[in-house]
């Protein structure tokens, strides 16, 4: 039994966080769907690399190009090609597993971040063009998203909220989308091709890696070495702790009694930055049912070589507490610390995605002109 096989079995699935023409045109997609990856995620940084860090797109962007399309509209053309030909290989699991995985993730423009209105419009225009019902739609946890997920759920759109980094925002997170069942269940889907509420999905991405990076400095700066590169999985365990709880009580029960899922914490951002961590890290230590792991490429690789497959979020729960007593009694605040790296996540998205409009237009100029 494979590694991936024996997570499904501990209830975590594994979504592969990477995408590229070449992946799909290669078979190495439909070859890791067999090892079992449950689904794909991407971002503004992913395409960046895919797009401008490859010439897999050159004769689309030069076709595109004559015909007067926009950089804009060339990008979410060849966007909207990647995600649909995933989304269609991915669809057996998505069959196979009543709608539970075989999710493909495609984000909003990073720019409409804190625009509520226009995120709800953009995320429904993105869903219904792509038309297929394992499409998720990438929204993030700023103070504009949490109404937007509310009124897509509300819709029967597949949402995946991201840049979650902190435990006040994975409440709301989660409240957002529990107030937008209770109105799909009320209205029933609006959205075109929409589910109704036992059959829309979402998961929350709760980001990890970064939360140490940032916490590990201010540890340094107070030479608390033995306490270094632990924050991320606490702040995560506890996380957890808070999901099991907000989908166990009475408001929850009412919606689960009409066949709504439970929104599945995510771990994204699981690469291991610190080559002095094991690089399986926050791979082998969150793991535990109803989740799933975002994993890129190489730390996926690495998992598969030496990872460890056991049930561990629950594990040391109280430990995990202490961990975040330590910090606060240290004077780092740990909530200031999910609130900044959130609002750096928005402009770290922004910026590969303005990236990528310009290396669009280049090699569109480049291509025509040649």
């Amino acid at each position: 039994m494979s590694k991936l096989a024996e997570l499904e079995k501990l209830g975590q699935s594994v979504w592969f966080d990477f995408i590229r023409r070449s992946l799909i045109t290669s078979g190495e997609l439909a070859d890791l769907i067999e090892k079992g990856v449950r689904g794909i995620t991407s971002n503004p940084a992913i395409f960046e690399k895919a797009i401008a860090g490859s010439n897999d797109y050159d004769a689309d962007i030069k076709n595109l190009g004559q015909s007067d399309k926009s950089v804009y509209e060339i990008y979410e053309a060849l966007a909207f090609e990647d995600i649909g030909r995933a989304a269609d290989l991915l669809k057996k699991v998505y069959d196979s597993s009543g709608g539970i995985d075989g999710y493909v993730s495609l984000e909003v423009n990073p720019h409409l971040a804190d625009k509520t209105a226009e995120t709800v419009s953009e995320a429904t225009r993105l869903y219904e063009t792509l038309g297929r019902p394992n499409v998720m739609i990438k929204v993030p946890a700023t103070a504009a998203g949490l109404p937007a997920i509310t009124q897509l759920i509300g819709a029967g759109v597949n949402v995946n909220v991201t840049l979650i980094f902190g435990l006040e925002n994975y409440r709301a997170v989660a409240n957002a989308y529990l107030a937008g069942l209770e109105k799909l269940a009320e209205t029933g889907p609006t959205a075109a091709a929409g589910h109704p509420v036992n059959q829309v999905a979402s998961v929350a991405s709760f980001f990890v890696s970064r939360v140490d990076s940032a916490i590990d400095k201010q540890l340094e700066e107070l030479n608390q070495k033995e306490m270094l590169g632990k924050s991320a999985v606490a702040n995560s365990k506890l996380a957890y702790a808070e999901f099991k709880q907000i989908f166990s009580g009475s408001r929850w029960q009412a919606l689960a009694d009409q066949g709504a899922r439970v929104q599945r914490v995510l771990w994204a951002s699981t690469s291991t930055k610190n080559p002095d961590y094991v690089d399986t890290l926050y791979v082998d230590e969150l793991i535990g049912p109803d989740t799933v792991n975002t994993i890129p490429p190489a730390t996926l690789d690495s998992f598969m070589d030496h990872g460890r497959v056991a049930e561990t979020l629950t594990m040391d729960l109280e430990g995990a507490r202490r961990q975040i007593e330590k910090l606060a009694g240290l004077g780092i605040d740990l909530q200031a610390v999910t609130r900044q790296l959130q609002d750096d996540g928005v402009v770290a998205f922004a910026k590969p995605f303005d990236a990528l409009m310009q290396s669009i237009a280049e090699k569109r100029e480049r291509l025509l002109s040649a």
